[in-house]
């Protein structure tokens, strides 16, 4: 499974993982404003051998097929709720 990783200009250390390039309509809406703009960092092969620096491989595929993104905060972070 492909993975496209993009960077958050909002929020440092903040990367959401698609299951399609550009597919910037699978976050929810408040999600994707409170990210604001969204930089493509890159494209990569998530298969079960691949190793992930920050989190599991299997939750980022996991993800991917239900919701068809994940969000990566940087260590410790927790994403605040819209308000």
């Amino acid at each position: 499974m492909k993975a496209f990783v993009y960077k958050s200009a909002r929020r440092a250390d903040t990367f959401v993982y698609l299951k399609a390039r550009d597919a910037f309509e699978a976050l929810p809406l408040p999600l994707r404003e409170r990210l604001g703009g969204l930089s493509f960092v890159l494209e990569v092969e998530l298969t079960p051998q691949r190793k992930l620096a920050r989190v599991d491989a299997d939750l980022v595929r996991a993800s991917l097929n239900d919701r068809g993104y994940f969000l990566q905060l940087p260590p410790g972070a927790q994403f605040p709720e819209p308000e």
